[in-house]
């Protein structure tokens, strides 16, 4: 209950402030969504804090490079092949 409220009030806050894009909105939900998973896995105490940090950057780099891939594979599908 506690976590559900918790993500309705920052939605309400997002509300309140303007933010109506759809891009925003996303952009700013997964901003907490990614805060409150590095929140729980702190709290779980699996790692170090410094450990911790250099694993979230390897896994953003990841991300990062699995949306590239994506992107490109999109890009080339689009592409049609003349016979």
């Amino acid at each position: 209950m506690k976590n559900s409220k918790f993500v309705i009030d920052k939605l309400t806050r997002l509300f309140e402030q303007g933010i109506v894009s759809s891009k925003d909105l996303s952009s700013e939900l997964f901003t907490i969504l990614k805060s409150k998973r590095d929140e729980f896995i702190f709290r779980l105490k699996l790692t170090s804090k410094d450990e911790f940090e250099v694993l979230s950057k390897r896994v953003d780099a990841l991300e990062k490079k699995l949306d590239k891939l994506q992107t490109k594979k999109k890009n080339l599908s689009k592409r049609a092949k003349r016979s």
